[in-house]
């Protein structure tokens, strides 16, 4: 692997998946379809549903959620992975194994459990 020189997909990767509220969007769907509003309580730190709104929209651009309305009464919306998204995966997992390893949990909190969890 060259480490002289910085690819530009990888840039182009970590400038979206870096983006602060992604990791714990992407986080929240991996166990299936969720609603706006239970995206919210499971990152449930301090993300405004503005901020929420405009990262799953630059999500849903880059092909990693879908956005799905089912008509009833009430309308309902959920986001779920693509197939793109699902295949972060092994990489949130990397993140959470690290994490588990290398980052003290901070008062009140135990090793390796979910925001909002």
């Amino acid at each position: 692997m060259d480490f002289e020189h910085m690819c530009p997909l990888y840039e182009q990767a970590i400038g979206l998946l870096g983006k602060r509220w992604t990791g714990l969007i992407l986080r929240a769907l991996m166990d299936g379809p969720r609603r706006f509003t239970e995206v919210r309580t499971y990152v449930d730190s301090g993300l405004s549903d503005r901020l929420l709104s405009e990262r799953l929209q630059e999500l849903e651009e880059a092909g990693i959620v879908e956005r799905r309305v089912h008509a009833g009464r009430p309308v309902t919306v959920e986001y779920t992975l693509t197939e793109k998204g699902a295949d972060l995966r092994r990489v949130v997992e990397a993140v959470q194994a690290w994490a588990d390893r290398w980052i003290a949990p901070q008062a009140g909190e135990r090793a390796g459990t979910a925001p909002g969890a």
